[in-house]
């Protein structure tokens, strides 16, 4: 009898040319195909016989589908959130500006009002609320296939009470007018060039409303940041993330919008967030 380990190595050297991870992308896959977390498959699993689901997941993954729109949701700063085609996938890189923001608002103790523009799968502002439970915010998008999917992962995370999910457009005349001022904004805008060359994974699948800002990935940085000011309390901060190299470019929108500005790196020391104030 053919093991689900013994499928699982197979498929990992099948998807070694098209992933940095394929044993892991393998058993993630093998794990959601058998309705089984991954370490109850790795404890419990795998002497069994591979479910016939497997291998539609692999073909699927072949074709180099994201693993996180396959199984329908991905780990973000150790909670899982649900996603789908249409709603950018949450990344490690933005663990980032999780980590500026409870560093800069060292309120943890107190109240803090928080607005995430953007949010998409809702990831930024729901980890923020379920890290600070006195903590409130609202979270905005375009797209009502996020709005949808943010929604879902607040009641899942049990954040409803706290998480206001709306429509909002930062492109749109009077987006904001209803929304009042906050203690702490967080985006993580469109911001890859427009001819930028990405894996197929993100180009094919994810949104490109989600993605790409124009021939400097700078478009959408020129439309919000001036509008920051605002919506922002008196001592409030808006942490954005930007991409590696945009750090001077963001830089000097910021400035020139009456903000000053410091850059945080991440893991691999790459300018990743900016913080405003």
């Amino acid at each position: 009898m053919t093991t689900v380990s013994a499928t699982l190595r197979e498929a990992a050297h099948t998807l070694a040319n098209l992933s940095d991870s394929p044993r892991l992308d393998a058993e993630l896959l093998m794990a959601d195909a058998l309705g089984v977390s991954r370490s109850d498959l790795l404890l419990w699993h795998m002497d069994a016989a591979p479910p016939s689901g497997f291998t539609d997941h692999l073909n699927r993954r072949r074709e180099q589908e994201p693993v996180a729109y396959i199984i329908g949701e991905a780990e973000f700063f150790g909670r899982v959130f649900a996603v789908k085609p249409g709603v950018l996938i949450p990344r490690a890189d933005s663990e980032t500006l999780i980590e500026e923001a409870l560093e800069r608002i060292i309120r943890g103790g107190s109240e803090a009002r928080v607005l995430d523009m953007g949010t998409g799968s809702g990831a930024l502002l729901l980890t923020l609320l379920a890290e600070r439970p006195l903590w409130s915010g609202i979270a905005i998008d375009a797209s009502e296939t996020a709005l949808a999917v943010a929604r879902q992962n607040a009641a899942s995370l049990d954040l409803e009470d706290r998480a206001s999910v709306r429509a909002g457009d930062w492109t749109k005349a009077g987006w904001a007018d209803d929304l009042g001022t906050f203690d702490l904004i967080v985006c993580n805008p469109p911001y890859v060039e427009e001819d930028a060359p990405l894996d197929r994974d993100v180009r094919d699948y994810e949104p490109a409303s989600a993605l790409f800002s124009g021939p400097e990935g700078l478009d959408d940085y020129r439309v919000l940041i001036p509008q920051l000011r605002k919506l922002m309390n008196r001592e409030g901060v808006a942490i954005l993330e930007i991409g590696a190299t945009q750090a001077d470019a963001v830089g000097q929108i910021a400035e020139k919008a009456g903000f000053r500005c410091s850059v945080r790196r991440d893991l691999a020391n790459r300018p990743r967030v900016v913080s405003l104030s």
